[in-house]
């Protein structure tokens, strides 16, 4: 054989590789985050041969989905010994078990996932639409020690400790939480890109309701879909998180600082990251006694321009959302006047600053415009720190659509 017909033979080789390559990127699908619920340190339940079912409305519709699970927080293996996902049934707590269908890892129908690791599914065939409800059904075949949950789920879980119960239409003797056990992210196979909105208890919801999904994220990701943008919304608010310290108490989660990359920039195609953090930096120390966590305003905005550093690090944007107002809370010690100048301090610098990529003036969408420094008693849940359903429909009715074009 002639040095040029080797050579040739040798080029056209390489082009079928390069061609095959092409093809199998365009194949790969484009997956957005759809749902999301941060877990917080392991303070569930601890279960054993138990079945949990638990519902989820996504914001973006897709052609396939996929589940995250999360074991980050726990300190034991997670055994996950069967899964499946169904359309909702007519009763509470069941599903259509015509429509259910078995998820796999690795084309497995079980996964053990270590303490501190999560898990992804295989993808399910399971074309969904936009705000449609999903059933999750999860059976855990081994003792789990203290659960990984996401404290302020404000969705009713079913759990049964009767073993694999995850294809019955319903869960015998069924007990209900209103915490998320587990299940930490939904992604599904779509054509648009993914906001996550990071925050604390304003933005994970706390008093907007049960089973009814009011929270503000959810408001506005009707809001886009009505627009016409395909944009997932990804929620990654913990009530009672912090920008600079965990805790105080194991239920209000690792900080913002140390989760960002799990709960945020982990999340495919994300682009957009609207940040309301800062309010318990201010209120936690005064209100636990926790002196030694006493923060500046300076520090808080330090905090803050770590996250937006990583955020467009990561290629996203950053918008910046002023800390609500707060005074004459029923929290003990929650409020103080030199916490309040904290509060301005902080959002004179994100409405003036140039680190945010756009400002959200939540601070002017709910509050009094007789005393700037309470809610308006219309959208206080009552407890003069936590907005309301209308409250909150309030702050997401106030977003510039545009910020997501």
């Amino acid at each position: 054989m002639s040095f040029k017909s080797t050579t040739l033979r040798l080029f056209a080789a390489y082009l079928i590789m390069a061609f095959s390559f092409i093809n199998a990127a365009s194949a790969q699908e484009n997956w957005q985050g759809s749902w999301g619920a941060s877990p917080a340190f392991a303070v569930g339940p601890e279960l054993n041969n138990a079945t949990i079912r638990q519902y989820v409305r996504i914001s973006v519709g897709g052609s396939k989905v996929r589940f995250r699970f999360s074991n980050e927080t726990g300190t034991q293996p997670l055994v996950i010994g069967a899964a499946r996902v169904a359309r909702p049934g007519n009763a509470p707590g069941s599903i259509d078990p015509a429509s259910s269908k078995v998820l796999t890892f690795g084309g497995q129908n079980s996964i053990t996932i270590p303490a501190g690791a999560p898990a992804i599914s295989d993808p399910v065939d399971l074309s969904v639409a936009p705000f449609e409800t999903l059933a999750v059904s999860l059976f855990l075949s081994r003792w789990t020690g203290p659960s990984v949950v996401h404290p302020l789920g404000e969705q009713t879980a079913y759990l049964s400790e009767a073993g694999d119960s995850t294809e019955a239409s319903s869960l015998p003797d069924a007990k209900t939480s209103t915490m998320r056990f587990l299940l930490s992210r939904v992604e599904v196979a779509g054509e648009g890109s993914t906001l996550v909105t990071l925050g604390d208890s304003i933005t994970d919801g706390y008093s907007s309701g049960v089973d009814v999904n009011k929270r503000w994220p959810d408001v506005l990701a009707e809001r886009l879909k009505a627009d016409g943008a395909k944009v997932g919304v990804v929620n990654a608010g913990i009530s009672g998180n912090r920008i600079l310290h965990d805790q105080p108490e194991a239920m209000f989660g690792p900080s913002a600082l140390s989760r960002l990359d799990r709960d945020v920039l982990s999340v495919p195609n994300l682009r957009w990251v609207v940040i309301m953090e800062g309010i318990n930096d201010i209120g936690h120390s005064t209100s636990a006694g926790l002196s030694e966590q006493n923060v500046t305003s300076d520090e808080i905005i330090g905090g803050l321009r770590q996250l937006i550093s990583r955020i467009k690090g990561h290629g996203a944007k950053a918008y910046c959302a002023t800390l609500t107002p707060y005074e004459g809370t029923v929290f003990a010690n929650y409020y103080k006047s030199e916490g309040e100048e904290k509060r301005q301090a902080v959002n004179e610098w994100i409405r003036n600053g140039k680190n945010c990529d756009a400002v959200i003036d939540f601070d002017a969408a709910v509050r009094d415009a007789a005393n700037p420094k309470k809610l308006r008693a219309e959208f206080d849940e009552g407890d003069h720190l936590h907005p309301n359903a209308t409250g909150y429909k309030a702050m997401a009715d106030s977003i510039d659509l545009g910020l997501f074009r």
